[in-house]
């Protein structure tokens, strides 16, 4: 994959150091699937963002403390796809591109002469729009094989191209009119996606109880690589300081950032290794409201650290933040880290406001006398990603729109509240909204059947649909499948939702999917 770029050599490092645990975790998951279809695919990974036409951006960033998160997925996604056995073909040069799709440089955009020899392609948006330039009319009839590595995901309104310049969800990115499932992201943000995810450092039972003795009370690093991630944050971190050592690993060139306060011990930029024997004696890790979404908090709490981070009133989204501008999703942010919050939570993640300094201090307080054991949930296991992956490759085959996986058998249909989301309304029952089920209950005898009282019906195109309007007796069915959608939401509908179990500790699974 060549050797000069720092992003390479970010991955290459990676790689090395997590091969003992992803050799162990393929023999564990060997055990328990033996029995199961496991077919050899041929695979073409292109990692659009890394080319030099798409102005590789990450890597001059990745010594100065720039953003490492999609380059810890696309890493561990090439472990995955490797130790699971299928044949691959790696490019980050579109070049190289141009010669894996057979299509001679300089031709134009016409379509393939030979039929493509993989079958799944995994990229990101930069190389899905390389691959539309040089594929001209053949990426329409290849498209199904795409899975698409999407950090923050991609909801059904902004993908469908009409309807989202119709209705002004049309950003610079979307609008592409695959399935949605063919979207993978880093957290499981939204079930109308798949969750890829990536896998965090695992402790052997040695290494656990070691950690848990050797906590420093009072030692608490702060999330935050970056200066200006400190501007504005004196207050808080007076509080901290009061109570405990505070410890930064801000990159800096020459002289200490002004933003980060003298009391603070800063190790400056950490490789890997470093910063896990610095969490290992850590006893908190502190976010401060950005970077969204990232791996560290994970890797914290898989080390034994309490991670707190604020809340946010109002939520942060596309409509009031100008990170979430321009990403095609309309998902509210409750705090930094809403999959840390909502789905591990308590002891292991506290989330207050920041701006109540009472609420903050006695937090800090809570945090010191506890006594917490590392914790890292089965799907950010390096077994749990091999198995999730696995599913997804043997069982999810896109044909035309329509996914034929999960099985039927996993589907539960209850309708939510008026203004709920069927993301939420199947979150309540202890379920996940699964859109694959949406066209096997897009009917009005199953509006009706849950309560709805269906005075007229007709077929619209919108991402709220099918649902009830209950105030006055109106039903509508969903015209356009590539609509489907768990995340819509008004106040004026009860939506018809979809939903199905799970297994414990693998949203993305059933209970009878492996």
């Amino acid at each position: 994959m060549g050797t000069g770029k720092e992003s390479l050599i970010f991955m290459k490092k990676r790689l090395r150091r997590l091969e003992a645990q992803w050799l162990l975790a393929a023999r564990r998951l060997e055990a328990k699937i033996q029995d199961k279809p496991n077919e050899q695919k041929q695979i073409l990974v292109h990692i659009g963002f890394l080319t030099e036409e798409s102005g590789d951006v990450f890597s001059p960033r990745v010594l100065k403390g720039g953003p490492l998160g999609e380059m810890v997925q696309w890493a561990d996604v090439l472990a995955a796809l490797y130790v699971l056995g299928h044949s691959l073909k790696i490019t980050v040069s579109v070049k190289e591109l141009q010669s894996y799709l057979g299509v001679p440089p300089g031709r134009g955009n016409c379509p393939l002469t030979e039929p493509l020899s993989f079958d799944l392609i995994y990229t990101d948006y930069h190389g899905m729009q390389q691959m539309k330039q040089h594929m001209g009319l053949s990426f329409r009839k290849y498209r199904c094989r795409l899975r698409v590595v999407d950090t923050f995901g991609t909801e059904p309104a902004y993908n469908h191209e009409e309807y989202a310049t119709l209705h002004g969800y049309r950003t610079n990115w979307g609008y592409w009119n695959l399935h949605p499932k063919q979207f993978m992201t880093m957290f499981p943000h939204t079930p109308d996606n798949s969750f890829m995810g990536f896998v965090t450092d695992e402790l052997n039972e040695t290494e656990r109880q070691q950690v848990t003795q050797n906590k420093v009370r009072n030692m608490a690093v702060v999330y935050g690589k970056e200066a200006a991630m400190w501007k504005g944050k004196e207050k808080f971190l007076a509080v901290l300081h009061k109570h405990m050592e505070v410890h930064g690993t801000v990159y800096f060139e020459t002289q200490r950032p002004p933003e980060v306060p003298a009391f603070v011990k800063n190790h400056g930029l950490l490789p890997q290794q470093d910063l896990q024997q610095l969490l290992k004696k850590a006893k908190l890790f502190i976010g401060f409201g950005f970077p969204y979404e990232g791996p560290a908090p994970l890797e914290a709490v898989a080390n034994g650290c309490v991670f707190l981070q604020p809340r946010f009133n109002p939520p942060h989204s596309s409509l009031n933040h100008e990170f979430f501008r321009g990403k095609p999703t309309s998902r509210e942010v409750s705090s930094q880290h809403p999959y840390m919050e909502m789905t591990i939570g308590r002891p292991h993640v506290i989330t207050v406001d920041y701006n109540d300094t009472k609420e903050f201090e006695t937090a800090i307080k809570v945090i010191m006398r506890s006594k917490i054991d590392p914790y890292l949930p089965y799907e950010f296991t390096s077994e749990g990603m091999l198995q999730r992956l696995h599913a997804y490759i043997q069982h999810q085959v896109i044909i035309g729109y329509q996914s034929m996986w999960p099985p039927v058998t996993s589907m539960q249909v209850w309708l939510s509240a008026e203004g709920e989301s069927c993301t939420s309304a199947c979150w309540n029952h202890d379920l996940v909204c699964e859109p694959t089920f949406f066209s096997i209950i897009n009917r009005q005898t199953v509006l009706e059947q849950l309560g709805a009282q269906c005075e007229s019906t007709e077929a619209v195109m919108s991402h709220l649909y099918p649902a009830v309007s209950p105030s006055v007796r109106e039903c509508y069915l969903q015209r356009e499948p590539l609509l489907f959608s768990c995340s819509g939401q008004s106040t004026k509908f009860r939506r018809l939702c979809p939903c199905r179990d799970y297994q414990r500790g693998q949203v993305a699974l059933c209970k009878d999917c492996s």
